[in-house]
């Protein structure tokens, strides 16, 4: 990673309901408006599952502005 990519913090958005993941974006969304004093330099999408659940995990790396 570069300097321009670097980061100082990460949020991580993680959840196994559907109806959750369904929400997700949203989520999101308002933790970004809330929390206007950052910039996203990367941001990594794993999705996992097993015979029974599927999990969705989005993780965002960001830098104060």
């Amino acid at each position: 990673m570069n300097n321009s990519n670097a980061f100082t913090g990460l949020k991580v958005f993680s959840t196994t309901l559907a109806r959750d993941r369904e929400t997700m974006g949203e989520n999101i969304t308002k933790w970004l408006k809330e929390n206007p004093g950052i910039e996203l330099v990367d941001k990594i999408v794993t999705q996992s599952s097993d015979k029974e659940f599927h999990c969705l995990t989005i993780s965002l790396f960001y830098k104060q502005k």
